[in-house]
């Protein structure tokens, strides 16, 4: 399961309409590895500036790389960590997250090509 979600917020979905607040905290205590990775990359973002921070520590265990990959594969949940951060996400695998400045255009159109993502690739990925 990707999200553990109380019957509150299970109520709020059945009527139609998900506070926002709400389903960050559910993201945030659901997938506490995967919340960190991201708040530390967006905090990095903000702090030094440039144009994206990266990830590159792998995961300390299956369980961890399983949030991360829950968490990026998830349009919903991605969309509102990029709301809420002010952010843009980027994938290539589970040691490699990236957030983006919203107007870094470029840099996340080189992040996201197939160059970039077979450039990324070494035999420690191979069972990223």
């Amino acid at each position: 399961m990707s999200l553990t979600v109380s019957p509150e917020l299970m109520e709020q979905a059945e009527q139609g309409k998900v506070d926002d607040a709400a389903f960050i905290d559910c993201i945030r205590t659901s997938l506490p590895y995967a919340w960190s990775v991201i708040s530390r990359l967006a905090d990095d973002l903000r702090d030094h500036g440039g144009e994206f921070a990266d990830n590159r520590i792998t995961p300390p265990d299956e369980s961890a790389w399983g949030q991360l990959f829950r968490m990026m594969a998830s349009d919903a949940i991605r969309g509102a960590l990029e709301q809420h951060f002010g952010v843009r996400l980027a994938f290539q695998n589970c040691c490699r997250a990236a957030v983006f400045r919203r107007d870094a255009e470029e840099a996340y159109a080189a992040f996201t090509t197939p160059e970039s993502q077979i450039l990324n690739q070494t035999p420690e990925l191979l069972n990223c």
